[in-house]
């Protein structure tokens, strides 16, 4: 799996964001970090589900990004980072993109293995969104952890119930990324900020793993979910990925590649090769 290493990567590098165009690693009102892991994850599955590929390459699947998706008993909307659907019909005059095109809009890093990989896969098309089949959230725990978590998981659970009260076969893959440096650089702020670590980030990761899961198509919470660590001070210096404890170890089932395998495992089951 390859998603955490172009996050960090590609986070390494200040980008211009914020209402003044500053340039910044992270920022609160910007979806960069968001939208680059979310990358990271569809090209994760798009080599793990010769399925999920075959789909691309047969024009059955397409992405959309800021999607809004609405609870239909609800009522409720929300506008998720990236999803994958069935295409619907294009928008006259409007202009779509690919997903190999997102690199250069959101200023992704791949490596030089990355790229040769993403070169062997089939490029996804920007579409406008039929039916969805797999929606993307991804959130961030960056500082004033504590403080930012009933929030947090307030938003996380909004979304697994909004993408099912929408689309029930829909695949709801959730992924935190929770920052493990001791201090860190809040844009618009003089200060720096300064954490309680390692303890922090476990009361992140402890209330991450209280979110609903289901493992029945009429239960409540995600079909997958996943935790990242990194380390980011947002002060230039380069952002590191953690991958020791407090962040999920490889058989625990929020680690990254285990988020990976059961969203591919229940994609191919609801959507089978034809």
């Amino acid at each position: 799996m390859h998603g955490p290493e172009i996050l960090a990567r590609t986070l390494s590098v200040p980008a211009a964001m914020g209402t003044k165009g500053e340039r910044w690693q992270y920022h609160p009102r910007s979806d960069r970090h968001s939208k680059v892991a979310c990358w990271g994850i569809l090209f994760d599955l798009l080599q793990t589900s010769d399925v999920l590929a075959e789909h691309v390459r047969t024009g059955k699947v397409a992405f959309g990004i800021n999607h809004e998706m609405v609870d239909f008993r609800l009522n409720r909307k929300k506008n998720l980072d990236l999803v994958l659907c069935t295409p619907g019909t294009p928008v006259s005059g409007k202009r779509y993109g690919s997903f190999r095109g997102l690199i250069e809009r959101y200023g992704i890093s791949p490596s030089k293995k990355e790229q040769r990989l993403l070169d062997s896969l089939p490029d996804v098309p920007e579409a406008p969104v039929g039916t969805v089949r797999i929606a993307l959230e991804a959130k961030a725990a960056m500082t004033a952890h504590v403080k930012a978590l009933p929030r947090l998981y307030d938003e996380l659970n909004s979304s697994h119930a909004t993408i099912h009260g929408n689309t029930e076969l829909a695949v709801a893959v959730g992924l935190v990324m929770v920052n493990l440096s001791e201090q860190f650089q809040s844009p618009g702020l003089d200060a720096v900020s300064r954490h309680r670590q390692p303890d922090d980030t476990k009361r992140v990761v402890q209330k991450v793993r209280e979110l609903p899961r289901r493992v029945g198509q009429s239960e409540p919470g995600f079909d997958a979910i996943g935790i990242t660590v990194v380390s980011c001070a947002n002060d230039g210096s380069a952002v590191e990925l953690v991958t020791t404890s407090p962040a999920p170890q490889s058989n625990e089932m929020d680690h990254y590649d285990q988020m990976i395998r059961r969203a591919v495992q229940i994609y191919e089951s609801r959507y089978p090769a034809r």
